[in-house]
């Protein structure tokens, strides 16, 4: 189910300069992140975005987690 889900985002360096967008629109990853680390639900941006699908949502988190497992972590937490 992952790789199918992953299908909806989309890399064109003539969109939003390269940056990783749902189904090819001008909506990146990034955004929906955001939104959803603000607080929003997906109801939510679902509403403000109503050409996005719960699936696209569901999409971003997964393209982020799986770059996050790829790369290296230099974050540094306060403690």
């Amino acid at each position: 189910m992952e790789k199918s889900v992953l299908e909806r985002i989309t890399i064109n360096p003539d969109v939003c300069n390269g940056k990783p967008t749902i189904r090819g629109m001008r909506i990146t990853v990034e955004t929906i992140l955001q939104y959803l680390s603000a607080g929003d639900s997906p109801e939510i941006i679902l509403e403000a975005y109503p050409f996005l699908e719960k699936e696209d949502i569901q999409a971003s988190i997964a393209f982020a987690l799986k770059n996050l497992s790829t790369i290296k972590n230099d974050i540094q937490l306060a403690s």
